[in-house]
């Protein structure tokens, strides 16, 4: 879906009544604001998306527990035709991570380790590791979580090389470890490690006295509810809803086909499958906790892993135990993204906004943190407004819908949007759409006019021309015209 899905949320908004004594109070989903930028954020990304040359994608937008936007566009598989839904299994990569993360942090909760032990203790083999600063302190679990702990970023071998993606097993992983060396004394500098994270998995498999599969599966993602969430491609592609995956553009518009891979002994940091529908339950298992639930793990400790327990000595690079911690404007936002081979993919969640956002993408190099950046900047604002609103939602005119669609012209398209009493323009071609969105104003029959966002004065006029059956079929501005395409 796409333009479909933007407009039953404006529709499902525009016939919401006002509730009266003794009825529900309504669902934030059902304020015009949020809404309004719902709508707006899914009418741009859709066409991102086609921009940027990505055949498939799956979004969900989750608050207060609640799924309050769930839509997919594109094709999961161009191939077959199989279009992009928001049950469509992508590979997420490195979000495995923050699963993994977990069962490290359920172990310490239960006493079977310690964050700050030498990693040997728990795997003697990781002694075999040389270690090129033995005066320093030693790599422990919370430096792996963090990724301060001066490890190599990836096992000694070129797993990211296709086109067979050979990954290797844990054997291989273990039995090549003592080639390696670390790089950097333990603690000095943030380097990413999917070598550590795959060594953390190790850890809680040791401790637990399972396998790190079986662990995740009963420990993590049953209690939770994820029963669309694997811990494997193969048994993710049994399902025939697994999405294909695409290569990077290189130097060309066409994309290459990926052959699908398993990532054997780098699992735990990024083999595992998911869609969108299951990530937003994960989204809303962390936001119930956060607000006084239980199950899973202590809220205590969900909070101890989105704060910043490493800064990088250069300030810009933040890290918290497992989950990456950053600003999004004036907002801190914790989460994860992932890369494999054919999959781009983003979740982030608010805290402070009990908002999350989740992006899944069949294609290397799809800009997922730029629409995931986006949701955020437009639908916290409105979230806001709509907790601070006295009343409940009214019914608006629904005359204005006959306005909404996407219009054309030879600098670009542009989609027009309801907003407020009136209409807004998004830029669909612009990266930074909504920093500062132009509003319409309605002042007679089709005619519109643009609001200053400075002073509210009425600039040019934009006039609908429509059918004798009251379809629009184009939008005037400055005299020139733009076709209506949807």
């Amino acid at each position: 879906m796409t333009f479909r899905g933007f407009c039953v949320v404006l529709l499902a908004l525009l016939f919401t009544p006002a509730v009266t004594a003794g009825e529900t109070a309504p669902a934030i989903a059902d304020y015009p604001e949020v809404a309004d930028a719902v709508a707006a954020w899914s009418v741009w990304a859709q066409n991102r998306a086609a921009v940027d040359g990505v055949p498939g994608m799956s979004v969900a937008v989750v608050h207060d527990q609640e799924t309050i936007y769930l839509d997919a566009f594109g094709e999961a598989d161009p191939d077959s035709g199989r279009e992009a839904g928001p049950n469509t299994l992508y590979s997420i990569c490195s979000i495995s991570k923050l699963f993994t993360a977990i069962g490290v942090m359920q172990q310490r909760d239960a006493g079977a380790l310690n964050l700050d032990d030498p990693l040997t203790k728990y795997l003697p083999w990781v002694g075999e590791l040389q270690d090129a600063h033995p005066d320093d302190e030693p790599v422990t679990l919370r430096r792996v979580l963090t990724h301060s702990a001066g490890l190599p970023r990836e096992s000694d071998s070129p797993y990211w090389s296709g086109p067979d993606f050979d990954f290797p097993t844990r054997e291989e992983l273990r039995r090549t470890l003592g080639e390696q060396s670390t790089l950097y004394p333990s603690g000095r500098y943030f380097q990413y490690s999917n070598l550590g994270l795959s060594l953390a998995g190790e850890v809680v498999a040791s401790v637990s006295g399972t396998t790190w599969e079986n662990y995740t599966r009963n420990r993590i993602l049953d209690p939770i509810g994820m029963q669309d969430t694997y811990t494997s491609v193969a048994a993710a592609h049994e399902t025939g809803r697994m999405a294909a995956g695409y290569s990077q553009r290189r130097g060309s518009p066409e994309r290459e086909r990926l052959s699908l891979f398993e990532v054997e002994g780098i699992a735990p940091a990024a083999g595992m499958v998911s869609s969108a529908e299951d990530l937003a339950r994960f989204a809303s298992w962390q936001l119930r906790l956060l607000a006084g639930g239980e199950g899973v793990l202590r809220a205590s400790t969900l909070r101890e892993m989105q704060r910043v327990h490493w800064v990088d000595p250069d300030w810009e690079t933040t890290w918290g135990l497992g989950f990456a911690v950053f600003k999004v404007g004036e907002r801190t936002v914790a989460g994860h993204g992932g890369g494999c081979p054919g999959f781009y993919t983003t979740f982030r969640i608010v805290p402070s906004e009990q908002l999350a956002v989740i992006v899944l993408s069949n294609a290397i190099g799809a800009d997922v943190s730029l629409y995931a950046a986006r949701a955020i900047e437009i639908i916290a604002p409105a979230l806001d407004k709509a907790r601070e609103a006295s009343d409940p939602p009214s019914e608006r005119d629904p005359e204005f819908n006959r306005y909404v669609g996407t219009y054309d012209t030879v600098w670009g398209r542009f989609a027009i949007v309801r907003w407020k009493d009136g209409l807004a323009v998004v830029d669909l071609d612009q990266r930074d759409p909504f920093d500062d969105l132009p509003t319409l104003k309605h002042v007679e029959g089709h005619t519109f006019r643009r609001v200053r966002s400075d002073d509210e004065s009425l600039g040019e006029a934009w006039r609908f021309v429509v059918d004798a059956d009251g379809r629009v079929l184009s939008v005037t501005s400055h005299s020139n015209p733009a076709q209506r395409v949807n």
